[in-house]
């Protein structure tokens, strides 16, 4: 006697979604399409029966001549955010994608009404720049369909969100080391803000160069910024003007490193010979800048390019052989840097 087969299970619905919270059909309708008019306990409960059964929008073919690609910053920094979005432009250009810009006005996470509206627009895909999502929302960002990638992730991410970043510890090492081997034996390093994972690489780096030298970094000097010019002065000056000061500063950014300059100049201290100066991102201004400033060449443009193309090729459902790429930092040696009291 032959049994009947088992039944298919019955793929989930929103009807399914909707019975099982007990709300309408339109209710988890507004929620897949991140729409405002939903109150926060019964998103959260519509949210919760989504991740269970795992529910996923069927994939949707974007419409000819509409493709965009929305890019979230976690600030606006001049300089080093143009060089972002000339990498992304110099590749969207060619595939005929369109750019959206915004920024998260300092924050590391967007808010849910920013979220909703990513959703109820449904970009291409969305590249976040040192920032990223919660878990939460990654899940609405998947179940949308809707890729992204990280670039220079202000965190560690998981292994299965593509990321492009940058060896900010080998950085922090090169740039120490070559302060060390000019003799330098006081050095302060301005990073960026502690809570941001390249900043804190970076001093790693910088504190590992010590200790492979065998030289004990004075933890007063260590300080941590904000990667803008404000921040590299106010700490370059208090540095500067205290007891026993620093005869050479890397700065975690080479807009610090503007702020390290304007210190020195009001302070009476010519670079390099009173005092040597490193930044951080190879940032076109930094060899027209006198004296031309040594730097850690960070390939910003390629970074952003490369982020670019993984997301067009997940949008297109083609899986990326790894979904972390770490580009290779390199100094760049300028007239900047020299022996103390050279």
């Amino acid at each position: 006697m032959t049994l009947p087969q088992e039944a298919e299970r019955a793929p989930t619905t929103i009807a399914t979604i909707a019975g099982e919270v007990g709300v309408s059909v339109t209710t988890v309708s507004k929620v897949l399409n991140g729409r405002a008019d939903v109150a926060p306990e019964t998103r959260a409960r519509v949210e919760a029966s989504l991740r269970r059964h795992q529910y996923q929008r069927r994939t949707r073919r974007q419409p000819t001549g509409t493709a965009q690609v929305d890019v979230v910053f976690h600030e606006y920094n001049a300089a080093w955010t143009m060089e972002i979005i000339c990498g992304i432009d110099a590749v969207a250009a060619a595939a005929d994608v369109r750019i959206g810009l915004s920024h998260l006005d300092g924050r590391h996470r967007p808010t849910q009404r920013w979220l909703d509206g990513v959703l109820a627009r449904r970009p291409t895909g969305v590249l976040f720049v040192l920032c990223t999502v919660t878990d939460a929302q990654r899940h609405q960002l998947e179940r949308q369909r809707i890729p992204f990638v990280v670039v220079d992730s202000d965190s560690a991410t998981s292994a299965s969100v593509p990321t492009i970043g940058a060896n900010n510890w080998n950085g922090g090492l090169a740039a120490t080391r070559h302060l060390i081997e000019l003799g330098h034996r006081r050095i302060a390093v301005i990073s960026g803000p502690a809570d941001v994972l390249c900043s804190r690489a970076r001093v790693a780096g910088f504190s590992s160069a010590h200790d492979e030298a065998g030289i004990r970094a004075d933890a007063g000097l260590v300080r941590y910024g904000n990667f803008h010019v404000g921040g590299g002065y106010e700490h370059a000056m208090a540095l500067l003007t205290g007891p026993d000061r620093p005869t050479a500063v890397f700065a975690g950014s080479d807009m610090q490193a503007m702020g390290v300059y304007r210190a020195a100049n009001q302070l009476g201290l010519k670079i390099p010979r009173d005092l040597s100066v490193i930044g951080y991102d190879n940032l076109p201004v930094g060899q027209w800048i006198g004296p031309a400033l040594t730097t850690v060449n960070q390939p910003l443009r390629d970074m952003a390019g490369t982020a670019t193309r993984m997301l067009l090729d997940l949008a297109r459902g083609v899986e990326p052989a790894t979904t972390r790429i770490d580009f290779v930092t390199e100094l760049v040696v300028r007239e900047s840097t020299a022996p103390p009291g050279g």
